[in-house]
């Protein structure tokens, strides 16, 4: 699936310059080394966390984020017709917030073979 790129132009304004990443057909905006939203298709994937989320689903146009046929949790897609600019930069900042909040976490060990 191709990204909005019209909307990722949107985004790039607000962001002011945040590290990119294009990945699986989208286009995600970094915070250090934490993607915190990412344009996918014609609206917004956003990082609000695990505590996030019900927050987050308050809003109109938001779902819970899909992948596949699993839930990801942290995650919500913001629908197109919700994203004009106060909203783009509402969310773009809860990205922000929940990108740094997991980069504050102390990092998983990596798993080791039995």
């Amino acid at each position: 699936m191709a990204y909005d790129e019209s909307l990722a132009e949107r985004l790039r304004e607000v962001t002011d310059g945040a590290p990119e990443k294009r990945m699986f057909g989208s286009v995600a905006f970094c915070v250090g080394d934490q993607i915190a939203v990412c344009v996918r298709g014609d609206g917004l994937l956003v990082r609000v966390g695990k505590d996030g989320v019900d927050e987050a689903l308050r809003h109109p146009g938001v779902e819970t984020a899909v992948m596949g046929d699993r839930q990801m949790l942290g995650w919500v897609t913001v629908s197109p017709e919700w994203l004009d600019e106060p909203d783009l930069r509402r969310w773009w900042q809860v990205g922000v917030d929940a990108a740094l909040a997991a980069r504050s976490k102390p990092a998983k060990k990596p798993r080791t073979a039995d």
